[in-house]
C-alpha cells in the first residue's frame, strides 16, 4: 500500500515526548555495542488471507470477512434485500472481472434496481485492472447513454487510478479534459487521485499547481498541456473519443464549471498524498506545515501519515526528527505497523548505522509483528554490504524457517558478499538453493555474473550464464554485456566470438552498451583495429558513439604508437559532430610528447583551449614531458611555473619530470630545489629519490647519493625491484657489502625476490671485497646455468660474507631439506656458512652426505673443508688437503690462505707455518 507522508502532531524540537501506557515498550532502546548485537529469530509472517484485502465498509452486515461462495454469489432474492451500500461492497469484493461484470448485470436486472454511479465506478476499476479495455468502453457508454448516469467524480477517480496502475498515466490524466468537457469539477477524492498520479510520475510542480488550484476553487488543466491527439485511436482510451466529438472537446471549456470559494482538504488521504509530495520535492517545511494543519482542521493523522512523515524527514537526514515522530505517534495511541519499522530501518541503513537498523529490527519481534519481505531485504542489504557473513546467514535461515524464500533482489547482494570474501563454495551452494528453478529475472542473473566478473572469475560467470533457467527463463541483452565485460577483464578475448554467435542465435541484437563494452575490451586489450571495426559497425547500426567510445580507441592507437590512425579517428570524431573532451586532447598531446614532437603537442593544446577547455595538470605535465624529451628546460620551466599557480600546485608526475630533465642536464641546484620542496610537503615518491640518487652518483657526489639512498630505504617507499636495484647500485659503488646484504634481506622480507639486475650487482659487490674469485665464479656459473638452488645459495653466501650468520644459516636449513635436490655449488655454500659459524660438525656431516650422494668435491669444496680442519686443529687432515690441492696444481687461493691462518691461530703454529712457506 502506498503510504503518503503524514502530517502532524505537535512535534517539538527540544526533545522526544514522553511515552506512557502500553506503548512504552515500542520505543527504541539505547544502542548496544557492536559486539553484543544479536539478530532475533522473528516469527514467520502469517499466510495471506482475505483479511489482507481492502477493508469492507462497516455497514456490510450480511457479508463476512472471509466470504464463502454463497456470500460472493448470493441469490437474486438476497441481492434484492441488500442496501445499495451492501451491493457496492459485494461488487468490490469480486476476485475476477468477469464475475464482477456478471454480478453487475444481475443487479441491473433486478426490478427494483436504480442505476448507481458508484456501482459503475467499481466495475470500471475491475475492468481497468484486468486491462479489459473493450468491455470498459462498452460499460462507459452504457453508463452515460442507456442508464443516463453521467460520469461522476467516483467514476473518473476509479478509472484514472486503474489506468495509472496499468502503466497508462498519461491516458489517465486525459480524463481531466473529459471532466472539463462534461462540466464535472473534481471533488477532493478525484483531485487527490490526479495529484497522486502526477506525484508518482515525478511531476511534482504540476501536482502542486493542481492541488493549489483546487484549494483556490479553480479547475484549470491548461498547464498540463494535455492533448487528445496524443491518444492512440485504437488504444484503451478510444471510447472517450467515441463518446464526444472534437468540437465539443475543444469548445466545451469550462461550461457548467463554476468557481467555488477557497477550501481546505478534509480527508486524511489527501494530507498523506501532499506530505509525500512535499517530501519527494524536497520541501520539508511545507511537509511539516501540512502535517500541523491536519490538527488545526480536525483531521486526525493515521498510521500512513506518520509513516510518511518519518520517511520524509529520515530520508533527508533528519533522523532525530524521525524518532521524535515515532514517539509522538505512540503518544497518540497509533501502533506502528511493519512499514513503520521498515521505514526506520531504511533511514538508518542510508547513513550506514548498522546498530540503528538492528535496533528497529529487534523492535519488530518485541511488538508482536512479523518481518516481511522488505524487512529481510533491508537487513540482508546492510549485512552483506558490510561483509557480516554469519549475521547474514542467520537472517537467511530465519527467512527459510518462515516458509518464504530470499527475495529475488537480495540474491545478487548475498552472492556478491560471498564472492568478495572468496567464499566461492558458499556462493555456489546459495545459488543452487535459491536460484535453481526459481523465477529470477535476467537482470538479477546479470548482477550475479557481474560480481564474478569484477573478480576476474569468468568461468563462474559463464556457469551462471549457461545455467538452466526453467520454463520461460530468457536471457536479456544485459547478461551478454556482462559476459563481454567478464571476458575482457580476464583477457579471454577468444571467447567473445562464440558469445556473439549465441546472441545472434537467440535473436538478440547488440545494444549501445554491447558495442561500448566490446570496443572498450579490444581497446584495452591492445587490438585497436578490431575496436575501430566495431566502432564503424556501431555507427552503421544507427547508434551514435559517445566521446568516451572514441576516446577508448584513440587511447589504444596511442599506446600502440599508431599516430596517423589516432589523428584520423580524431578528425572522424569531429566530422560526426562529437566534440572531443579533455581526455581525448590529453591522449593526443601525450602521444606527441612521448615522441618529443613538441610543435604537434602544442598544436592540439591550442585547439583544446580554443574549444573552451582549460588545460589541467595532466595536459601541462604532458607538455613538460614533450620539452623534456628535447632537453628544453627553460620552456618546461614556464609550464611548471604555470602549474604552481593552479589549485594543488604541480603534481608528483610533473615534478618528477622536471627532476629527470634537470638530472639529464646535470643541473644539481635546480633539481635539489624541487626535491627539497617535495620532501617538505611529503610528496616525494620513490621516483623522486631514485632520480636524485642517480644525479648525485653521475656527478661524482657519492656521499650525497648514499645519503639519499639511506633516506629512501627508511622512507618505506621501496616497493618493487626497480627501487631496490637503484639503492643497491649506490651501495655497490660505495663497496659496503654489509649494506648490500641488509638491503637484500629487507627486500626478501618484503616478499620481493631479487631479479637478474640485483644478482648482477651482488656479484659485482662480491668481486669488490676480499672474496676468492673461485667462489664467485662458481656461484655465477650456477646462476647462469639456471640451477634450481643457485639463487638461494647466492643469498646465503652473501649474508655469510657480510657477517649475517643467522640469516645465512636459515637459508641453508631450507636448502638442505630432504625433499629438495641441490647441486655441489649449494653444498659448497653450506660448507662455507657452517664453517663461518663454527658449526664444524654439521660441515663434516654435510661432506659425508655429499659423498654418499655421489657428488665429487671440487677445489672450492676442499678449500672450505680445509677451513673446518683448521678451526678444529686437525693437522693430519690439513696436511692431506694441502697435498691434494698441490696435486691438482691449484692456484693458491685466498680461501686456502685463510684456512691456514685459522689453523695456525688454533695453536698448530709450526705445521701452519710450514704449509704457508711451502705454498709461497
Amino acid at each position: 500500500m502506498n503510504c503518503s507522508p503524514a502530517t502532524g502532531t505537535a512535534v517539538t524540537r527540544t526533545g522526544k515526548p514522553t511515552t506512557a501506557g502500553s506503548h512504552a515498550n515500542l520505543l527504541p532502546t539505547s544502542p548496544l555495542a557492536a559486539s553484543s548485537l544479536h539478530l532475533p529469530r522473528l516469527p514467520p509472517p502469517p499466510p495471506l488471507s482475505c483479511s489482507d484485502h481492502a477493508p469492507v465498509p462497516a455497514a456490510t452486515s450480511t457479508l463476512s470477512r472471509n466470504p464463502t461462495t454463497a456470500t460472493l454469489h448470493p441469490s437474486d432474492d438476497s441481492l434484492s434485500s441488500m442496501s445499495p451500500r451492501e451491493q457496492t461492497a459485494l461488487l468490490s469484493r469480486q476476485r475476477h472481472w468477469r464475475r464482477a461484470h456478471d454480478l453487475f448485470d444481475r443487479l441491473r436486472a433486478l426490478p427494483s434496481y436504480a442505476p448507481n454511479p458508484v456501482h459503475y465506478s467499481v466495475l470500471l476499476r475491475h475492468l481497468a485492472r484486468a486491462h479489459r479495455w473493450p468491455e470498459l468502453g462498452r460499460i462507459w457508454l452504457r453508463m452515460s447513454r442507456d442508464d443516463a448516469v453521467p460520469p461522476s467524480n467516483p467514476a473518473y477517480a476509479a478509472l484514472a487510478d486503474a489506468l495509472a496502475k496499468a502503466g497508462l498515466a498519461q491516458e489517465s490524466l486525459l480524463l481531466l479534459l473529459h471532466m472539463r468537457a462534461r462540466g464535472v469539477s473534481p471533488d477532493e477524492v478525484s483531485m487527490n487521485t490526479f495529484v497522486r498520479i502526477l506525484k508518482n510520475n515525478g511531476r511534482y510542480s504540476d501536482a502542486l499547481i493542481l492541488f493549489s488550484n483546487w484549494c483556490d476553487g479553480r479547475f484549470d488543466v491548461e498547464f498540463l498541456h494535455l492533448e487528445y491527439r496524443a491518444v492512440d485511436f485504437h488504444g484503451p482510451m478510444k471510447f472517450l473519443l467515441d463518446d464526444m466529438s472534437h468540437e465539443k472537446l475543444d469548445s466545451a471549456g469550462a461550461l457548467g464549471i463554476e468557481e467555488v470559494p477557497s477550501r481546505k482538504p478534509k480527508l486524511v488521504v489527501t494530507y498523506n498524498t501532499m506530505i509525500d509530495l512535499y517530501g519527494k520535492a524536497g520541501r520539508l517545511k511545507d511537509a511539516l506545515d501540512m502535517f500541523l494543519d491536519m490538527l488545526a482542521y480536525q483531521v486526525m493523522p493515521d498510521i500512513y501519515t506518520f509513516n510518511s512523515m518519518i520517511n520524509v524527514f529520515g530520508s533527508h537526514g533528519s533522523i532525530e526528527e524521525a524518532e521524535v515522530l515515532l514517539a509522538n505517534m505512540l503518544v497518540r495511541g497509533i501502533t506502528p505497523d511493519i512499514r513503520t519499522f521498515n521505514v526506520l530501518m531504511t533511514v538508518f541503513a542510508s547513513v550506514g548505522d548498522v546498530e540503528g537498523v538492528l535496533r528497529y529490527y529487534r523492535q519488530i519481534g518485541r511488538t508482536g509483528l512479523c518481518a516481511d519481505a522488505v524487512s529481510y531485504r533491508i537487513m540482508l542489504q546492510v549485512l552483506c554490504e558490510r561483509k557480516m557473513v554469519h549475521e547474514a546467514e542467520d537472517v537467511i535461515e530465519g527467512i527459510m524457517k518462515s516458509g518464504t524464500g530470499v527475495h529475488e533482489q537480495s540474491i545478487p547482494v548475498v552472492m556478491k558478499m560471498y564472492i568478495d570474501q572468496g567464499l566461492l563454495d558458499k556462493a555456489n551452494a546459495f545459488f543452487e538453493r535459491h536460484c535453481r528453478g526459481a523465477e529470477v529475472s535476467s537482470r538479477n542473473y546479470a548482477a550475479i555474473m557481474d560480481a564474478y566478473a569484477e573478480k576476474c572469475l569468468w568461468e563462474e560467470a559463464e556457469h551462471i550464464f549457461h545455467c538452466d533457467r526453467g520454463a520461460g527463463g530468457k536471457r536479456d541483452i544485459v547478461e551478454y554485456n556482462v559476459m563481454v565485460k567478464a571476458y575482457g577483464l580476464a583477457k579471454h578475448y577468444d571467447r567473445v566470438t562464440p558469445l556473439l554467435e549465441n546472441m545472434k542465435g537467440s535473436s538478440i541484437s547488440p545494444d549501445e552498451c554491447t558495442y561500448n563494452s566490446l570496443i572498450q575490451m579490444f581497446s584495452v586489450g591492445g587490438f585497436p583495429q578490431r575496436a575501430k571495426k566495431l566502432l564503424r559497425k556501431m555507427k552503421d547500426t544507427g547508434f551514435k558513439p559517445a566521446c568516451e567510445t572514441y576516446s577508448a580507441v584513440i587511447r589504444s592507437y596511442s599506446h600502440n604508437s599508431l599516430v596517423s590512425e589516432a589523428i584520423d579517428l580524431y578528425n572522424e570524431m569531429k566530422a560526426s559532430a562529437v566534440e572531443p573532451n579533455v581526455v581525448v586532447y590529453g591522449l593526443l598531446i601525450d602521444m606527441f610528447a612521448e615522441t618529443g614532437e613538441v610543435d604537434k603537442a602544442l598544436h592540439y593544446s591550442n585547439l583544446m583551449e580554443e574549444s573552451g577547455i582549460i588545460p589541467n595538470h595532466i595536459i601541462l605535465t604532458s607538455i613538460i614531458k614533450a620539452y623534456s624529451k628535447v632537453n628544453c628546460w627553460k620552456e618546461a620551466q614556464i609550464f611548471y611555473a604555470r602549474m604552481r599557480n593552479m589549485d594543488g600546485g604541480p603534481d608528483i608526475i610533473a615534478s618528477n619530470t622536471m627532476l629527470n630533465l634537470y638530472a639529464k642536464l646535470g643541473m644539481v641546484f635546480e633539481a635539489k630545489a624541487i626535491f627539497d620542496s617535495l620532501t617538505r610537503n611529503n610528496q616525494a615518491d620513490d621516483v623522486s629519490y631514485i632520480t636524485m640518487m642517480f644525479l648525485y652518483k653521475n656527478m661524482g657526489l657519492l656521499s650525497e647519493s648514499i645519503n639519499i639512498a639511506h633516506k629512501l630505504q627508511d622512507s618505506g617507499l621501496l616497493s618493487d625491484c626497480a627501487a631496490y636495484n637503484a639503492v643497491m647500485a649506490c651501495y655497490v659503488a660505495k663497496g659496503n657489502l654489509r649494506e648490500c646484504a641488509e638491503l637484500v634481506q629487507k627486500m626478501v622480507e618484503d616478499s620481493i625476490f631479487p631479479d637478474a639486475s640485483m644478482f648482477r650487482m651482488i656479484f659485482s659487490a662480491m668481486n669488490k671485497v676480499n672474496i676468492s674469485s673461485e667462489e664467485v665464479l662458481q656461484l655465477e656459473s650456477a646462476y647462469n646455468d639456471g640451477r634450481s638452488s643457485a639463487k638461494h645459495a647466492i643469498l646465503a653466501f652473501l649474508f655469510s660474507m657480510a657477517g649475517m650468520h643467522a640469516t645465512a644459516l636459515n637459508i641453508c636449513e631450507q636448502l638442505l631439506k630432504p625433499e629438495l635436490a641441490i647441486d655441489p655449488c649449494a653444498y659448497n655454500v653450506a660448507f662455507k656458512v657452517y664453517a663461518s659459524c663454527g658449526e664444524v660438525d654439521k660441515a663434516f656431516s654435510l661432506f659425508t652426505q655429499m659423498h654418499a650422494l655421489g657428488l665429487k668435491p671440487d677445489t672450492v669444496t676442499y678449500i672450505h673443508l680445509s677451513t673446518c680442519y683448521g678451526i678444529s686443529g686437525m693437522s693430519e687432515a690439513m696436511r692431506r688437503i694441502n697435498g691434494l690441492l698441490a696435486y691438482r696444481n691449484s692456484e693458491f687461493s685466498k680461501s686456502l690462505h685463510n684456512a691456514l691462518v685459522s689453523f695456525r691461530e688454533s695453536g698448530n703454529n709450526d705445521l701452519a707455518a710450514q704449509l704457508l712457506v711451502k705454498k709461497c
